[in-house]
Formats: structure tokens, sequence, C-alpha cells
């Protein structure tokens, strides 16, 4: 068990089973093994994380690149990562951490916290938890944003949305700005490309939408989310919580499980913006 945290939101089973409720997918783990996201495992009947502390890339970045525009722009931002996560997008931008097993660094949430610090005099605004699913790293991020809080710093989590209700309500007094990626607005799409569903991840972005700054994220994937009617049904559904809430429409290029399919059309993304603005304040192109 050394190096390893003990980890939170799960309950005990028969036969040394556990049952993670971290997330939607409720893994049922049995002894020895790991949830879907591979970063929860169960030992002799007790659930721990396996990333804890583990960081695979930290770097300054300007908040946009979150993407947050409307949060404290032009400021750099400490962003941290680990590997790991739960849902399995054929087209992961990020899959090298997401899904593969990088190197690392230990750090703990002290040192990380202090390395945000440290960064004020460079006019560093706080800490983002992106790269992979910060979500999973949950106890270490609860961890560190408590210190992040009492240095006077930002939190900001960029993720996937794939959070169970308690667990996210736990955090979010904790949490200044969320860019929460929306893949698509069907749940065909989010159960066949991705593994997950929409319904969680609209919830998570309806709560969290009345606790701190939120802008979402949409990645438009030739023929498979690009339509006009469901742009247009995403950008009234975000409307119906706030017309003020901005929205990311990102371009794809060909990854991980997806080489085969070409990059989204520059007129596609503009048509899209285009249809979303007719509902909300604020749309932006990304990859462009």
């Amino acid at each position: 068990m050394k190096n390893l945290k003990h980890a939170m939101y799960y309950e005990k089973k028969d036969n040394s089973f556990v049952h993670c409720v971290l997330c939607p997918h409720n893994c049922i783990i049995k002894p020895g093994g790991v949830g879907i996201c591979r970063v929860r495992k169960n030992l002799e009947g007790e659930l721990y994380s396996l990333n804890y502390g583990k960081v695979t890339a930290i770097s300054v970045d300007p908040v946009e690149k979150k993407p947050l525009n409307r949060f404290y722009p032009k400021s750099p931002i400490l962003s941290a990562g680990t590997f790991g996560c739960n849902l399995k997008c054929s087209f992961c931008q990020n899959w090298n951490i997401a899904h593969d097993s990088p190197d690392y660094i230990q750090m703990s949430s002290s040192e990380l916290a202090k390395k945000a610090d440290e960064l004020k005099l460079n006019g560093n605004i706080g800490l983002a938890y992106t790269y992979n699913e910060p979500l999973i790293w949950f106890e270490y991020v609860l961890e560190t944003a408590k210190l992040i809080r009492s240095k006077e710093l930002m939190n900001v989590l960029v993720t996937n949305g794939f959070i169970s209700i308690e667990p996210l309500k736990e955090i979010l007094p904790l949490v200044d700005a969320m860019n929460i990626d929306v893949k698509a607005f069907t749940d065909s799409f989010y159960k066949r490309i991705c593994s997950g569903a929409l319904d969680n991840v609209r919830q998570t972005v309806e709560i969290s939408a009345k606790h701190c700054h939120v802008e979402l994220t949409t990645l438009v994937v030739p023929g498979l989310n690009d339509s006009m009617d469901e742009i247009e049904n995403l950008a009234k559904w975000i409307a119906s919580i706030s017309t003020e809430i901005p929205l990311h429409l990102s371009r794809f290029f060909p990854n991980y499980r997806m080489r085969e399919y070409p990059p989204t059309p520059r007129k596609t993304l503009e048509k899209a913006k285009e249809t979303a603005e007719k509902h909300l304040k604020y749309v932006y192109l990304g990859n462009v």
C-alpha cells in the first residue's frame, strides 16, 4: 500500500469487491482490479488511488488555452495533470497521458501549491487541473485545491464533467472556474464514441453554473456531431441555463482511434458559430 492514497467515494461489497461511486460508471471492482479510469484499484477489499501525487505534465499556460476566454483574460495559470480518464473518447487529443502509461514526477499537494504561490510574482492567478480528467484525481485535487484557496489563488478544472453529484458538490466550493467538455448533444454519440452518458454531463453543467464561472467546449467531428440541428439544440440548452456561458467550438484533427477522419472544415466551424450565436452571446472557434 506504500505511496498509494486511500480513495474516497466507494462502498465495500461481499467477497472483498468494492463499488466505486466517484463517477456514473459505478464500477464494481474485483480484488486486484481497477475501474474503467485505470487509476482506482481494489487492494484487499479497500479502494486506492493509483495516481495520487503523480504529475505527468506541468506548465504555465495562458488561461485562454484551457480554454477560458472570459475568466481573467491574458493571465498565466500554472497547469498540472496526471494520467487516466473515465471516458474512452475515440478522438482523444491527449491519449498518451489519458490512456497510456506516461512518465511522471511525484509532487505533494503542498509542493504543487507552493509552486503556484511562488509564480504569483510572474502574474500567476492559480492552478488549473487539466491535460487529462482531473476529477479521477479527486483526492489529490481536493487536497491541493484547499491549499490553493488558502493562498488566495484560483482553482480551475478542465473536465469532461462525468462525475457523480456528491463529489461534485464537495469540490465545487473550492472551484473558481471550469471548462467542461460537452462532447456532443446526443446520447448515442456519448455511448458509441465516448463510453459515457450525456445526461450526467448536462447535470454537471447545470449544477456547476450556479457555483462558479463555467465555459463549455465541443470538439466538432465531421459526420458525427456537426449537424447544425445538433449545434442549435446544444446552444438552446446552454441558453436555457444562461446566455452568458461561453461556448468554444473546437476543430477536430485526426488522432488516437479516429485517424481516418478528416479535419473539420473551416466552413463547418464558421456555420456552427453562426448557428450558436443565435442563442448565445459568446461563441469562440478553437484549434483554427
